[in-house]
């Protein structure tokens, strides 16, 4: 499961949607689209980033809920929990998934 965070938090676009959702979590796909390209520059394709977000939502670092015909993403902090409870407490009890 680590590895599935690390390769995920390893591309630098990656890292910039989960900005843009801890600055403001549950955001629709549009949204996230819209945001990126209004505050950072140039921006991808709908399906890129679609992409993108399929990769952080199967490493668990973003989940996504339905209302009414909107997807919603939200940031999921859980994973990287873990990881920093597993190398900065060592002592603590490590949670299985």
């Amino acid at each position: 499961m680590a590895e599935d965070v690390f390769k995920a938090l390893a591309d630098p676009t990656r890292r910039r949607i989960l900005d843009e959702l801890v600055q403001r979590d549950g955001q629709t796909l549009f949204e996230i689209c819209a945001r990126l390209v209004a505050g950072r520059g140039p921006g991808l394709s709908r399906q890129a980033i679609s992409q993108h977000l399929a990769v952080l939502e199967s490493a668990g670092l973003v989940t996504t809920r339905r209302q009414g015909r909107y997807k919603f993403h939200d940031v999921n902090t859980e994973p990287l929990e873990r990881i920093v409870t597993r190398w900065l407490r060592p002592d603590a009890p490590e949670s299985t998934p």
